[in-house]
């Protein structure tokens, strides 16, 4: 029962985030939309705990509904127009395929529904042990599931891959008493999944990095030779040689015009992708030029098929990274620090509205930017902004990082500006003083706020509707598969610890982000960290004589308190060893406490499947609350936990107030 146990859990969180990986690589909606899988999943999940001894049949349905799935997202998926000038964020954009309201209902009902069934096989092993020891493995199984992911993230294993572990999964953990049933239910919908995925590996062309899937395609336009990018089905870059780009768009060359000083000693171009804006530099006569890129596929390309070969010149040094966190922790100074077209395109895992270049366009990046700068030096961002109050959102954040107003050049389609700031107003030269932001600009974007792309201080219709719709389906569901709700009401307070856990894991997710890096290792190891803290709770809590619950509840309460009250400036202003260890204290005290509290109520419980599904339906919700960090801020999301672990507290039974051990 213990490795069955073990092996589903792994399953349930590899195919969880597998499929969250995979759909959003093909459905463009949902690479804007990352949590919306989550959420599903986290329905399914609980879903399957509460159908636990409600039907004794095996969840075929789960590789018959999986195979269904991955050919309707094979055979219609939703990409970008490419002849439209789009661009995703809180705009409209034009796509081909299934418009967003048919499809991301079918995804997340599907998805709910596919992962109803490993969590099904999960619940089935709790009753056969004792409730702590049946948590306790599938956390470890949870570990090996994330662990495996990461692994083959880190290999650039292709979805093939993914489909691979998923029929060995479903063929190890769904057995039929006939081989004709098993061969209908399981071997049929598995090699339907491994058919697709295969065809798509290798007819698309694809490499897979650890953020997008990524395509190139080599051209030729007005005799000029072209490799372009596209990432999750959009056209993201063009790999074209300096004097070509230059030539054609010679707005790339504006930097170097408007910078005052004309000694590039040293360059730090912040998205370096494939590498024409490094190729740039070196035609400008930089003599050294640190790269910095975040996706290491992008930079392959770059390094394989650019026609300057920049990154093979000696002149050049590579760093994958995130550009905040290259910033954050180099010591070197730069006469020109350029933020070269970095548009993500893509949401940080598990972070409902952070994408992975949020961090770079606040006033505190700004203001690092600047203290990065030698004398006389200048900083410069690029893009098609689409909006002018985007437009002059970045240039007044450069205003109020630096102290005078940048040189702003509006050139070409798509409101394509350059912003450039020199250290002092002397180190620039401007054709024209820019007019400076209109009384409907929005302020500039912080660090507890990174939304550059969110006009207003409020959550987009889009999502309200879509989360309302997502709430109701599951009531809906909840009562159908559970049957009344008063059913769960003893189980209240474990509800809101689900609800209060999820919050924390996306303060943790984001602030780590923003101290060590929107990388996919920095993602990967916070998700493993939080499971660490939980398995290390509930060891504890098998193991030692722990303090009552009203104590536990106290200390989660002074561990969001210290979390609030902790800038993150100051965390910072640490060396990295020490930024870290502080870090991981006050990020997981509250996370360790919360379960240590959800270990001795989960013991006690007479229903141990009833009460575990209600704490993952509640971290549904929470997933839901996540936006409201768009209108109050990430730190504030604390204050919404601490506020939901009161009500925990509130509905917690009485006899189980004074209970100071399991």
């Amino acid at each position: 029962m213990r490795p069955r146990l073990v092996v589903a859990s792994a399953f349930m969180l590899f195919l969880e985030l597998a499929l969250i990986r995979w759909t959003g690589s093909n459905i463009v909606h949902l690479s804007y939309f990352t949590n919306f899988v989550l959420l599903g999943s986290f329905l399914g999940i609980g879903l399957g705990f509460l159908r636990v001894g409600r039907s004794k049949r095996q969840p075929y349905y789960s590789p018959i509904l999986l195979a269904v799935l991955v050919l309707v997202v094979s055979f219609f998926p939703v990409v970008v127009n490419r002849e439209t000038d789009g661009i995703l964020y809180f705009t409209s954009l034009t796509t081909s395929g299934p418009p967003a309201w048919l499809i991301l209902p079918v995804i997340f009902v599907t998805a709910a529904l596919v992962l109803m069934g490993p969590a099904e096989l999960v619940g089935r092993c709790f009753p056969e042990l004792p409730r702590l020891e049946a948590y306790r493995y599938d956390l470890i199984g949870s570990l090996i599931g994330i662990g495996l992911f990461t692994l083959l993230s880190f290999l650039s294993a292709p979805p093939l891959v993914w489909g691979l572990v998923a029929a060995v999964a479903y063929g190890v953990l769904l057995r039929p008493k006939t081989a004709g049933a098993h061969f209908v239910l399981v071997i049929v919908p598995c090699v339907a999944v491994v058919t697709a995925l295969a065809l798509e590996t290798f007819t698309a062309g694809a490499l897979w990095s650890p953020y997008y899937k990524v395509t190139e395609k080599k051209f030729v336009r007005d005799g000029v030779p072209i490799m372009r990018i596209d990432v999750n089905g959009i056209p993201h870059q063009e790999a074209i040689a300096a004097a070509q780009r230059l030539q054609l768009e010679p707005q790339y060359g504006t930097p170097y015009d408007r910078a005052a000083t004309k000694t590039l000693d040293d360059v730090l171009i912040v998205g370096a992708g494939s590498g024409t804006d490094v190729a740039i530099a070196l035609s400008k006569g930089a003599k050294h030029v640190d790269a910095v890129e975040i996706d290491p596929k992008l930079r392959e390309l770059g390094g394989s098929f650019h026609p300057d070969r920049p990154y093979q010149d000696p002149r050049v040094t590579t760093h994958i990274n995130d550009g905040r966190a290259f910033l954050e922790r180099t010591d070197k100074k730069y006469d020109l620090i350029l933020f070269a077209l970095p548009d993500s395109l893509t949401l940080v895992s598990g972070a409902s509205s952070l994408r992975l270049e949020s961090y770079l366009f606040t006033e505190q990046a700004m203001r690092s930017a600047q203290e990065h700068l030698k004398p006389g030096g200048a900083f410069a961002m690029y893009n098609y902004y689409r909006e002018i109050w985007l437009m002059d959102r970045l240039a007044s954040t450069a205003q109020a990082a630096f102290g005078h107003k940048p040189c702003v050049d509006v050139v070409g389609w798509g409101q394509q500006a350059v912003i450039t700031a020199g250290l002092t107003a002397a180190d620039q030269t401007c054709a024209g003083e820019w007019g400076g932001a209109s009384a409907d600009t929005p302020p500039p974007t912080s660090d507890d706020r990174p939304f550059l792309y969110l006009h207003d201080t409020s959550i987009p219709m889009l999502y309200i509707v879509a989360l309302g719709l997502i709430l109701l389906v599951s009531l809906l569901a909840v009562r159908a598969v559970a049957g009344p709700f008063r059913t769960m009401r003893p189980y209240a307070d474990l509800f809101l610890l689900g609800v209060g856990f999820l919050l924390l894991e996306t303060k943790n997710v984001t602030g780590f982000a923003l101290l060590f890096g929107t990388t996919w290792l920095v993602n990967a190891i916070v998700f493993g960290g939080v499971l660490v803290a939980v398995l290390a709770a509930v060891e504890t809590t098998r193991r030692f004589r722990t303090p009552s619950l009203p104590v536990m509840y106290g200390v989660i309460l002074a561990g969001l308190a210290i979390g609030w009250l902790v800038p993150n400036s100051w965390l910072l202003s640490l060396p990295v060893p020490l930024r870290l260890v502080t870090a991981v204290v006050i990020a997981f005290l509250p996370i360790f406490a919360a379960n240590v509290v959800f270990a001795k109520r989960f013991a006690e419980t007479e229903n141990g499947t009833l009460a575990f599904g209600a704490n993952l339906l509640g971290a549904m919700v929470g997933g839901c609350l996540e936006y409201l960090a768009l209108v109050v801020g990430y730190n504030a999301l604390l204050i919404v936990a601490g506020i939901l672990y009161l009500g925990a507290f509130a509905l917690l039974p009485r006899a189980a107030r004074g209970a100071v051990t399991v």
